[in-house]
């Protein structure tokens, strides 16, 4: 299914009009009549205005997944993905040297084993 096709299905799992939920997300009936015939694909801040309406996950929306439960998981990634200090290990860590990644994941090891005391 279709980026399009699940937003329509949403859309009119609620009973709403095309104007009614561009008005309530900001856009034109007509650029919303686009998005769910496949004509154009929304941006990010207009895909996650979409997914806060219904109430469903972006990737949902996207066809990643089945399931269009919006979990706290989902808000939980997108925080981890946004911390300026979790993006430079994520960007250094595959041009680390191998033995600073042994050494990182043994002191890993030490702290899981404490916290399991």
């Amino acid at each position: 299914m279709s980026l399009g096709s699940r937003l329509k299905k949403e859309r009119e799992k609620r009973n709403w009009s095309q104007i009614t939920v561009a008005k309530k997300i900001g856009i034109t009936n007509a650029v919303l009549s686009n998005y769910e015939r496949d004509v154009r694909d929304p941006d990010t801040e207009t895909l996650r205005k979409f997914a806060e309406l219904y109430e469903v996950s972006s990737d949902y929306l996207l066809g990643r997944k089945e399931d269009p439960t919006y979990t706290n998981k989902d808000e939980e990634f997108e925080a981890f993905i946004n911390d300026p200090d979790l993006q430079r290990w994520y960007k250094e860590l595959p041009s680390s040297k191998e033995e600073d990644l042994r050494k990182l994941r043994k002191m890993w090891e030490i702290i899981k084993s404490e916290e399991n005391d």
